[in-house]
């Protein structure tokens, strides 16, 4: 998988609410309603990181999550990034309802 341009990034991020970053990195802060809601979200992330074999970075602090998506193997963005963002979006505005 070939790195993204700035460019590519760019438009990528204009249809990714909250994520935010450089050819290096993307990244996305969410506050959920609660811990366990947030551990919801984690959860669900890991089984769909899990099937697509792309794992983010996650730091939890009590009910907010920073999600970190790079893909080490390439030494920055690829499309395989974009892909999970827009899922992790999905289950985050999901468990927001």
């Amino acid at each position: 998988m070939s790195l993204l341009t700035e460019d590519q990034l760019k438009v990528s991020l204009i249809e990714l609410d909250g994520w935010a970053g450089d050819v290096e990195g993307v990244e996305r802060e969410v506050e959920l309603g609660s811990f366990p809601d947030a551990i919801a979200v984690v959860d669900q992330v890991a089984v769909v990181a899990e099937a697509m074999n792309h794992h983010p970075d996650i730091d939890i602090r009590w009910r907010t999550l920073t999600f970190r998506l790079s893909t080490h193997s390439e030494g920055g963005v690829t499309q395989a990034d974009i892909d999970l963002a827009r899922r992790i979006s999905e289950l985050v505005a999901e468990q927001l309802g």
